[in-house]
């Protein structure tokens, strides 16, 4: 690996415990990612100095989030893997798998205690709670779904517009000035 290259692989294996993958799988991540081709599982434990085994478990985790894809190549009977190199098509896939694994368990789970009867006030007030978190997080799905939808040109500047959408929403009346919502 250049300079450059493990770096940016190291820096992928710090940052991998912080988002919830371990420094293995961010590492192997991090080498597909900026390869100029698809590497195979050998080279990639040859690369990062990790056993065959760890690297299959790693690779099998990044297939689960969908951030590598498997390639055959013609006359070689290995697998080999490569990595969309789109960023927004990676801050996408990213956003839909962690709203499959965190948000919608939680959206389940919050429907079937809202069409619980309260059996006290611990229960009613505990209710009132989970249906302010299931609004929210409902709320945010349901944006999710629309910036989904939108092309990558216009992500990148509804991001770039930032506060200036509640000035926006001030000019239009759906916001009064100085409010939050």
């Amino acid at each position: 690996m250049t300079p450059l290259v493990h770096a940016f692989v190291a820096h992928f294996g710090e940052m991998g415990s912080r988002w919830g993958i371990n420094r293995t799988v961010g590492q192997i991540y991090a080498l597909i990612f900026v390869s100029p081709r698809p590497l195979c599982a050998d080279e990639i434990a040859e690369t990062l100095s990790y056993s065959r085994s760890n690297v299959s478990m790693g690779l099998k985790e990044l297939q689960s989030w969908r951030l590598v894809k498997l390639r055959h190549m013609p006359g070689d009977r290995r697998e080999y893997f490569d990595a969309p190199t789109d960023a927004w098509e990676i801050f996408r896939t990213l956003a839909e798998e962690r709203r499959r694994r965190e948000m919608e368990p939680t959206l389940s789970m919050l429907r079937s205690a809202l069409l619980e009867t309260p059996s006290s006030e611990e229960d009613r007030v505990a209710q009132e709670r989970m249906k302010g978190m299931h609004d929210l997080i409902e709320l945010m799905s349901n944006w999710f779904d629309d910036v989904q939808r939108l092309d990558a040109q216009t992500l990148a500047k509804l991001m770039r517009m930032g506060a200036r959408v509640q000035k926006l929403l001030e000019l239009t009346g759906q916001l009064k000035p100085g409010t939050k919502e």
